[in-house]
């Protein structure tokens, strides 16, 4: 083991500190800490990269606060300390970081999402085993410990988090895992009810896979949609570019549909028991993981009997709760610092209730409603007393709680070309990592789409009073196409009075409240897929998750409607192949498409709205 000297990394320039100068700008003394690093041996033999700090001055035993990150702890650990980890370091623990195998300085093969071991094999190794190894190590090693520990993380550190909560060591006594992904099928990264989401997919596993460090894939053009255009068929991607060299987008080939891969890989068949308290974290506006957290959360409240499952959603993107003051988002304001009081008031009291003894109680659900912008406490969510409401379609873009008369016979059509697909963001589109705009997309104006003639707008009047969603939002579309196969895209949209006053360049500003898209070949089952008999009225089911927003009285409730979202979602070629990353360039068609809104097809959203 050796000591190290403390660097602090910020804007990817690593420069020293002056102590003194840091403390003096504290409201609240900051603690010093010693650093050990080491190679910590598992059960296989592969070393893991570690590193303990250690605070300077300890006067009783303390808790180990423990994160397991693909991303690289080389110099992270200074950086940690003065944000994400703040108040923690403030309350006195020991912190422990982890480059997990194959990355960074560890050693070993690393496997994207690792699947679970094998528990008749002694011998075999997953992310758990690796987190149980580590932590026999660090309670024999590290002194002044008090044999309780605590794991953390965000993203890919919270679904490391997650797993470790499944098979937990028994000194794991709190976990919050944070912006978990929980099905890269069904929701979060790869996949959206099995659409892929092209190019985050194709970035990050080049990213991840290219080497053992972060690698960002160089784009010869500046417009990333552009490039992804000219890319063409996704069969394109192996034969001029990665060559069959990288094995997650060689699985995302060979593994097309919901099949034994991507359930081996899933958390939720395995989210059948509460192990520890567990306090999970999600993000509004997260443009990765939203679905992953919910879905974790709820899965677990079926079992949940000692009251340790907790849920916290506030008006974050991916992460936005880790770092600053997380009092606006883009152009849109939280009237609060929601990510100051996230980090004292929910993370720092978890850890001390449940690792110190110490602390206030967790409520079951803390959820920031958005438009009002403030805090909510629930006893469940979604609300007990929510009931769900029907908005529905009408001609000439009307949008109501009415449903449609009987003299609505007709639908709205549209051409769908993938030559010429909607973009997800306004143009042009940079790279995901380090692109500036894709932590913030969620909340740029939508009004670059509206008007575009492959896009449906429905809307409602100038509401007269505010109109509350807590809970599930869902669409359910009835819709043909002239193709035999398709995507529908949905996205609801906050609209704002031209004359608003208490900002005046937000004025009409389209806010997307949430967007989601459903791949037609997978209505009936994302298992064995079908093609769409063309012309044929089908009724499509668009989950949008869930949602905590307060459409303010003079606003106005938006519907749009599409059949592409790229590059975000890669293009449907519009007719039925087998396999969409094998498809040709060839295969690309336009289709008609024609969305009801009869009383036979009433096309309409379903709202959880509390009474």
């Amino acid at each position: 083991m050796r000591r190290t000297s403390w660097l602090i990394a910020f804007a990817g320039v690593l420069f020293l500190a002056n102590a003194n100068a840091l403390h003096a700008q504290e409201p609240k003394s900051q603690p010093r800490f010693d650093s050990i690093e080491t190679m910590v041996a598992m059960r296989d033999g592969v070393k893991l990269f570690t590193a303990v700090h250690i605070p300077t001055v300890v006067k009783e035993p303390l808790p180990i606060i423990f994160l397991r990150t693909p991303y690289g702890i080389d110099g992270r650990g200074d950086r940690l300390l003065k944000d994400y980890f703040k108040e923690l370091a403030q309350d006195g623990y020991i912190f422990v970081l982890q480059d997990i195998r194959g990355r960074f300085k560890s050693e070993g093969k690393f496997v994207m999402l690792r699947p679970a071991r094998d528990p008749k094999d002694p011998k075999a190794v997953d992310e758990a085993s690796d987190t149980h190894d580590t932590i026999e190590w660090l309670l024999k090693n590290v002194k002044n410990n008090n044999g309780r520990v605590g794991m953390l993380g965000v993203s890919y550190p919270g679904w490391l988090t997650a797993v470790a909560m499944l098979d937990p060591h028994p000194a794991l006594k709190a976990v919050s895992p944070q912006a978990s992904p929980a099905d890269m099928f069904l929701g979060d990264d790869f996949h959206h009810n099995g659409a892929f989401r092209l190019s985050y997919g194709f970035e990050y596993v080049a990213m991840m896979e290219t080497d053992k460090s972060n690698f960002s894939f160089k784009f010869d053009t500046f417009d990333t949609y552009e490039w992804y255009l000219k890319l063409g068929a996704l069969s394109n991607v192996n034969r001029k570019y990665l060559k069959n060299k990288l094995p997650t987008w060689n699985d995302f080939v060979a593994h097309p549909n919901y099949d034994a891969y991507w359930k081996t890989q899933s958390l939720e068949p395995r989210l059948t028991r509460v192990t520890v308290p567990t306090l999970n974290v999600a993000g509004w506006y997260d443009q990765e993981d939203f679905r992953g957290p919910l879905r974790i959360y709820e899965l677990l409240e079926k079992h949940d009997k000692k009251n340790q499952n907790f849920l916290v959603v506030g008006p974050w993107n991916h992460g936005g709760w880790a770092s600053g003051k997380a009092d606006k988002l883009g152009r849109i304001p939280f009237d609060s610092d929601t990510g100051t009081y996230f980090r004292e008031e929910v993370q720092a009291p978890f850890f001390a209730r449940h690792l110190k003894d110490r602390g206030k109680d967790t409520p079951e659900a803390r959820m920031f409603q958005t438009g009002a912008n403030k805090w909510v406490t629930y006893d469940a969510f979604p609300p007990k007393n929510a009931t769900a409401s029907k908005l529905y379609f009408h001609p000439k873009g009307n949008l109501s709680f009415d449903p449609p008369k009987e003299t609505n016979t007709d639908a709205d059509e549209y051409i769908s070309d993938p030559a010429n697909p909607v973009p997800y963001r306004p143009r042009p589109v940079r790279p995901t990592y380090p692109g500036p705009e894709w932590p913030t997309w969620m909340v740029q104006d939508q009004r670059f789409t509206h008007g575009r003639p492959d896009v449906l707008t429905y809307e409602t009047e100038p509401l007269s009073e505010d109109v509350v969603i807590a809970g599930s939002m869902k669409a359910k579309l009835f819709a043909s196409t002239t193709g035999t196969d398709c995507d529908w895209i949905v996205r609801l949209i906050d609209v704002y009075p031209e004359d608003y006053k208490k900002t005046p360049e937000l004025g009409g500003y389209q806010l997307l409240i949430a967007g989601e898209p459903m791949r037609a070949r997978f209505r009936k089952s994302f298992e064995k897929p079908e093609p769409v008999k063309p012309g044929s009225v089908e009724e499509y089911t668009i989950d949008l998750n869930w949602g905590h927003h307060r459409f303010r009285k003079g606003h106005k409730i938006m519907v749009q409607v599409s059949s592409t979202w790229f590059p975000v979602i890669d293009r449907n070629p519009q007719k039925f192949v087998p396999n969409i990353f094998e498809a040709e360039d060839a295969d690309f068609q336009k289709a008609t498409q024609s969305v009801y809104r009869s009383p036979k097809f009433p096309s309409h959203l379903v709202l959880d709205v509390p009474r």
